[in-house]
């Protein structure tokens, strides 16, 4: 452990975009995903869910010009693809090699769920070519992902960038409200 990661863990030091991708992470999680949505509950899966909820942040920062916190947030899930990567085994002189294909896989869901953004028969296409990677699922889990994405990305709509920023989504109730 470097000196610089012992002190991180003695002074908690929250770096820019790190509260909204902490809720990101969070909210990629949530068991319904993998429950009612069927993603699947692997590396992969997992790593798709948040790219998926990442890119509905992105999409909701992008329309509002936080190309700053769009930088921030997007280097803190670099920071943490490249610790779970060490952590799993992968040496250093792979990493950069790796990191590299998961953010143009990040730019690639990035892209096609910006173009579905409105066309939720697109959007599920998008799905089940990126979370389920072409393999069978039902129907019922893609209208159930389907959904949820819709009620997220009205969420992060519905939410401030100042509270964003701080990692704070609007709830559903707050939403209803809107």
């Amino acid at each position: 452990m470097s000196i610089l990661s012992a002190l991180r863990r003695v002074v908690r030091v929250t770096l820019p975009g790190e509260a909204l991708y902490n809720a990101v992470v969070a909210e990629a999680r949530r068991p319904a995903w993998y429950l009612e949505g069927a993603a699947p509950d692997t590396i992969d899966g997992r790593f798709d869910m948040v790219a998926l909820i990442l890119s509905l942040v992105l999409i909701r920062l992008e329309d509002d010009g936080a190309a700053q916190l769009c930088a921030d947030v997007t280097e803190r899930f670099i920071a943490d693809m490249d610790g779970s990567l060490r952590q799993d085994g992968v040496g250093d002189q792979v990493v950069g090699k790796h990191i590299g294909r998961m953010v143009a896989a990040l730019g690639g869901r990035l892209g096609a769920y910006r173009d579905s953004r409105t066309d939720d028969v697109a959007f599920a296409d998008a799905l089940r070519r990126n979370l389920w990677r072409g393999e069978p699922v039902a129907d019922a889990a893609v209208a159930f992902v389907v959904a949820e994405a819709r009620a997220v990305a009205a969420r992060l709509t519905a939410t401030s960038l100042a509270l964003l920023s701080a990692g704070t989504v609007a709830t559903a109730a707050s939403e209803a409200r809107a």
